[in-house]
């Protein structure tokens, strides 16, 4: 048999010809774009304990099996994980906010991959709907390390073969990771869920320069004009100072988009500061909800009238002005 490398007519590489009489046939090109990992029907979900409702749900969504894990702890304080299953099938996902508390749920995750594994999984996706240390983005003072890639790099330590998240802090986290990542956003759920009701004075406000982006996309979807809050803090005190609007809010209903609620200190500030500028009324979207201590009352006497969220971090105990809505239907269109 003689083996040949033709040259094509169109200069585009080369035919390989096997032997005479034998049909040449040009090597398909990849077409170019963002490549996306699908998931095999039989791949299981295992839930860490910082989101077992979203877990199940997903199962529940993706028609797969929920695997059995118990999670615990040793007498010492370690984490004892074990996934009860005598064999898992080729693609496993497991399902685990960084959230409070964040470092014992950073372990978990590492454990449970590292079990399956063992157990025969060759294709670990790492659902992490809230990644944890990502505000820690910049080392803002000398002696202080860069957290989120400290904890990139510990994620992949464990044997995962990609990453889905939502709503990062900041997309150059990106570049912290080798394998690939998906960041995911909330903002279809906040459209879907305000567009319903919208007025002439409808504005959407960025509450800081972090924002003004994404906000932009928000109102343009939502047919209403933006804002944007002129806002400094201070690196040693934390200390918010807003100096003013880049527009009139008087009479205005405003909506403000946000990545996180995590003590809501920032968010009622600016709230307050848009009250005084004459707002009528102000809604808030955020993808995380950290439930700290002391922020549910704190928003509740705020001058904030609704907040939608999701449920990215399990869901805190309700109160009349929070609203959650899920991401399971997001987590799907990505996976299946």
């Amino acid at each position: 048999m003689i083996s040949l490398k033709l040259p094509r007519s169109d200069g585009q590489g080369f035919f390989k010809y096997a032997s005479p009489g034998a049909e040449i046939r040009p090597k398909p090109r990849r077409t170019p774009g963002r490549r996306r990992i699908k998931l095999m029907p039989e791949a299981w979900i295992c839930s860490g304990s910082s989101n077992p409702v979203l877990a199940k749900k997903l199962a529940q969504k993706l028609g797969t099996k929920l695997a059995e894990v118990h999670l615990d702890k040793f007498a010492n304080g370690e984490a004892r994980v074990w996934v009860a299953e005598k064999k898992v099938p080729r693609e496993a996902i497991i399902l685990q906010s960084l959230s409070r508390p964040a470092d014992e749920h950073l372990v978990e995750l590492m454990l449970l991959a590292d079990a399956l594994r063992r157990l025969g999984a060759s294709e670990i996706t790492a659902v992490v709907p809230w990644l944890g240390y990502s505000q820690q983005d910049k080392v803002f003072r000398s002696g202080e390390p860069l957290s989120v890639k400290v904890i990139a790099k510990m994620l992949q330590v464990v044997p995962l073969k990609r990453l889905i998240t939502f709503d990062l802090h900041n997309q150059a986290i990106l570049g912290f990771f080798e394998i690939p990542v998906t960041n995911l956003s909330a903002r279809p759920l906040f459209v879907d869920f305000f567009k319903q009701d919208l007025s002439k004075d409808t504005l959407v406000v960025a509450p800081d320069e972090g924002a003004v982006k994404n906000s932009r996309v928000f109102a343009q979807e939502l047919g209403v004009p933006v804002a944007y809050v002129d806002k400094k803090r201070d690196l040693v005190s934390g200390q918010v100072t807003i100096s003013g609007l880049s527009r009139s809010v008087k009479g205005k209903e405003i909506l403000i988009l946000d990545d996180v609620i995590v003590t809501g200190s920032t968010l009622l500030k600016v709230a307050g500061f848009l009250k005084t500028q004459g707002a009528a009324s102000i809604r808030v979207a955020a993808t995380h909800y950290l439930d700290i201590p002391g922020t549910q009352a704190a928003l509740e006497k705020s001058a904030i009238n609704t907040i939608a969220a999701t449920d990215t971090v399990a869901p805190p105990i309700k109160f009349p002005k929070l609203q959650i809505l899920s991401v399971a239907d997001l987590l799907v269109q990505e996976l299946s």
